[in-house]
């Protein structure tokens, strides 16, 4: 499989580039080149669309009526497919707080079959919680939550063939520093989250090595201008990166440009939270061991008015950005592809066109539509 790709724009990882062509050289991406280069080529005209790489979701739950915590990867499985129609070609399956058994055999399942899908990439599991505080659980079930213990982690991590990539914990539970400095030297990173931690709490754990803010503004202690707290740490850090949903739901899109703005686009990451109804009719769902209503685009749960995850898919999250007049189309992309990339170290397997890199890639029109997605130089959807 030998052949270049003629656009309008192209998305490198240097930067957008204006016309020109690029290689596809056995499932990889190989050179571009400003103008046709001499030879025999087959040549895949886009015409006046746009390439970029395909998009990173780092916090996804659920998606096509499948959830991660159902344990059961024929339904991972629909999910890395139905995550192509959304423009994703890699993401961090995500759990959510339960019984040190069921993150178990969770961890087993992902570890042993991850390379099964015929999807979206699976390249790395994100533990959210149970090391969390109650004041702000939104859908996680108080009842597991613990202090930070290492051997237990160190019990998932093994199972899961050292796939967990990211894990979540509130900063003002015991024994976070001692936890923080011994997995970030194995290599996972840790975000901050669920939790009602003061400023100088969250920055002792930024310091320590947790370099990650979870679904920021949602489930964390509040901006105050005498106690900056959780939302403050994450804006005032800015060595951390800030993962935002952007469904017009869980954060006003001023919120979001101020965060934005605080950080700078390359330190903010586009996640969805999707929990199982995305791409799913309204109604009546579960997420972990709670009943979900899904209504006018939002799901919450059904004893209370609490977010509970979204709906969202990660390219509407991108246009969402660009209409709210908050960054460029190239940061929007970079929000949801590069940037999430690098937060959980996986920048080298994905998340940009480079060369040498696996051709995992999306077609967009300049409406910023989705017209068609790539995994390793092959069109797997096309709309």
């Amino acid at each position: 499989m030998h052949y270049l790709i003629q656009a309008e724009r192209f998305f490198l990882r240097g930067g957008m580039v204006t016309g020109g062509y690029l290689e596809i050289v056995d499932g990889c991406f190989g050179t571009y080149f400003p103008e046709l280069p001499k030879g025999d080529w087959e040549v895949r005209d886009y015409g006046t669309s746009w390439i970029a790489p395909g998009l990173v979701d780092t916090h996804i739950h659920g998606y096509k009526g499948h959830d991660v915590m159902d344990n059961d990867f024929e339904g991972i499985k629909i999910m890395s497919e139905g995550l192509l129609s959304c423009g994703v070609t890699s993401f961090l399956p995500t759990t959510l707080t339960s019984d040190r058994e069921t993150l178990k055999n969770v961890s087993r399942t992902i570890g042993e079959h991850y390379q099964e899908v015929n999807g979206a990439k699976i390249q790395g599991i994100f533990f959210e919680g149970p090391f969390f505080t109650e004041k702000h659980k939104g859908a996680q079930n108080p009842g597991y939550f613990s202090d930070p213990n290492l051997e237990v982690f160190h019990e998932w991590q093994t199972l899961a063939k050292g796939l967990i990539k990211k894990i979540a914990l509130a900063p003002e539970r015991e024994g976070t520093t001692e936890f923080i400095e011994a997995v970030t030297k194995e290599g996972v990173h840790v975000a901050l989250g669920h939790s009602d931690a003061s400023y100088e709490q969250a920055r002792a754990a930024v310091y320590a090595g947790a370099d990650i803010f979870v679904h920021t503004y949602n489930g964390m202690s509040g901006l105050n201008h005498r106690e900056p707290a959780m939302v403050g740490t994450a804006m005032a850090t800015q060595e951390t990166v800030a993962e935002l949903i952007c469904d017009g739901h869980h954060v006003h899109p001023a919120a979001a440009k101020a965060l934005i703005r605080s950080k700078s686009p390359d330190k903010v990451a586009l996640i969805t939270d999707c929990m199982r109804a995305g791409g799913m009719p309204e109604g009546e769902y579960i997420l972990g061991e709670f009943p979900v209503i899904v209504k006018d685009g939002a799901a919450r749960l059904k004893d209370g008015d609490s977010l509970a995850g979204s709906i969202l898919e990660l390219f509407q999250g991108v246009k969402n950005v660009i209409k709210w007049d908050l960054t460029s189309v190239e940061e929007a992309i970079r929000m949801a592809s590069y940037v999430p990339a690098v937060s959980v170290g996986i920048e080298n397997q994905c998340g940009s066109i480079q060369k040498g890199h696996e051709a995992d890639f999306i077609v967009i029109t300049p409406a910023v539509e989705l017209k068609e997605t790539y995994l390793n130089g092959q069109s797997v959807y096309k709309k």
